[in-house]
Parts: structure tokens; C-alpha cells; sequence
């Protein structure tokens, strides 16, 4: 039997997390007295690890107060997961569902690749139910942030698996690239951050979970 790992970003793509996102944001720019950027600008960057999205948010500040932004975002973010339960960030329609019939199969693998930080990531995971189903989560500790493909190479030596038998899903052209770039099959999601004209290096634009559990399926045969 051939093992075969199908890797997740998680906002936008498995959890609608713009309230806590825009939130934490919010608390973070208000922390040092400065305006927050547009819902349109932060949601732009999810995907990025914080340093690095801060960074295109805020160019023209120095490093040491685009460090605090990132701390305050991060103690922000924190404090929304841990009072504001799975509905604060609550799983698109059909992927509970997706999830179990994918961790069901002895085929399958799952995996996450996200530019959240592993605090934020555990937080999630855990108010959601979904800790046991991932055998390999890549968060934006210790990788460098997407699209650099760092932590899919990581993702595919962890699962055991051969890079010709992974593939990405996400929401953002930031998962796309990452995900050419380490040479994997790649799905884009349309009910996330970005545009369907940002995810050019898609191989599979898809609109709803049904759709993107028809793409899966068209992949994981083409591996067989």
C-alpha cells in the first residue's frame, strides 16, 4: 500500500479565522497607538508568518516596534481562542466531514502547513476537536515563512512519504507557490483570502468542500 500525505493550511482553507485575525490585530496596533490596517490589507497577508507579514504591513516602522506588533498580536490571539470557543473560528461547511472520511482511509495521511504560530495553532487545534487527525503539523516556528517550501520538505520526511505522492491544499497564492515550489500536487480554495485570480499556480480551483473532495480523490488516483 502506498502512503500518500494530504497537507492543509489552516486559516482560510480548513477555519474562517478573520474575526479573531482582524481582532488580534486590532488589539496589536492599539497596543502601540497606531491605526490598524483595512480588513483587505490584513487579510491579504494571512498566510505569512507574523514577522514577515508585519513587515508588509508596516515596512516604514522599525524592527523593534514591528516586533512588539507581533508579540501583541500574538498574546491578543491567544486570549480570543481561549474565550471565544470553536465558533470564533468555526470550520467551513463540509470539511468536519471531509476530514473524517480523509483520516479514515488507511491511505491517507494528514498534514498541516501554516504560517500560525505553534501556540496558535495548538489553540485552534485543540477547540476544534481536531488534534489526533495530523501526523505532521508545520506551523511558522522554526520554518521559514511561505512560500518558501521549507516546511513541506519537512512535512513529507516526517509522514515518511514520497514528494510525488503529497499534495497542498490552501487558500492563498502564498500555499500555491510553496507548494510548486516543493514540487507537489497543489489544490486552491476559493472561500478563503485570496482571489481566484491569485491562485495561478493551482492545478485545481475549487469552490465548495464536495468539489474539493472530488479533486482530492482525482488526485490521490493519479498517484496510486
Amino acid at each position: 500500500m502506498t502512503l500518500r500525505l494530504v497537507i492543509f493550511d489552516v486559516d482560510g482553507t480548513l477555519v474562517d479565522s478573520q474575526g479573531d485575525i482582524l481582532g488580534a490585530m486590532s488589539a496589536a496596533y492599539a497596543s502601540e497607538g497606531m491605526e490598524r490596517p483595512s480588513r483587505e490589507a490584513i487579510l491579504s497577508i494571512v498566510g505569512l508568518s507574523l514577522p514577515q507579514a508585519f513587515s508588509v504591513l508596516a515596512p516604514d516602522l522599525g524592527a523593534v516596534q514591528r516586533t512588539r506588533l507581533v508579540e501583541g498580536y500574538k498574546d491578543a490571539y491567544a486570549g480570543l481562542r481561549m474565550t471565544g470557543g470553536p465558533e470564533a473560528s468555526p470550520l467551513y461547511p463540509g470539511i468536519p466531514a471531509l476530514l473524517d472520511r480523509l483520516s479514515a482511509r488507511d491511505d491517507v495521511l494528514l498534514g498541516i502547513a501554516t504560517g500560525k504560530s505553534r501556540r496558535g495553532l495548538t489553540a485552534l487545534l485543540e477547540s476544534q476537536g481536531l488534534t489526533q487527525l495530523f501526523v505532521t503539523r508545520q506551523c511558522a516556528d522554526g520554518n521559514p515563512s511561505k512560500p518558501h517550501p521549507a516546511m513541506l520538505y519537512t512535512a513529507i520526511e516526517e509522514a515518511g512519504v514520497e514528494a510525488e505522492h503529497a499534495m497542498m491544499i490552501g487558500d492563498t497564492s502564498y500555499d500555491m507557490e510553496m507548494a510548486r515550489a516543493a514540487g507537489i500536487a497543489r489544490i486552491g480554495v476559493t472561500w478563503g483570502y485570496h482571489p481566484r485570480e491569485a491562485l495561478v499556480d493551482a492545478q485545481h480551483v475549487v469552490d465548495d468542500a464536495a468539489a474539493l473532495e472530488r479533486a482530492i480523490g482525482n488526485i490521490l488516483g493519479e498517484m496510486s
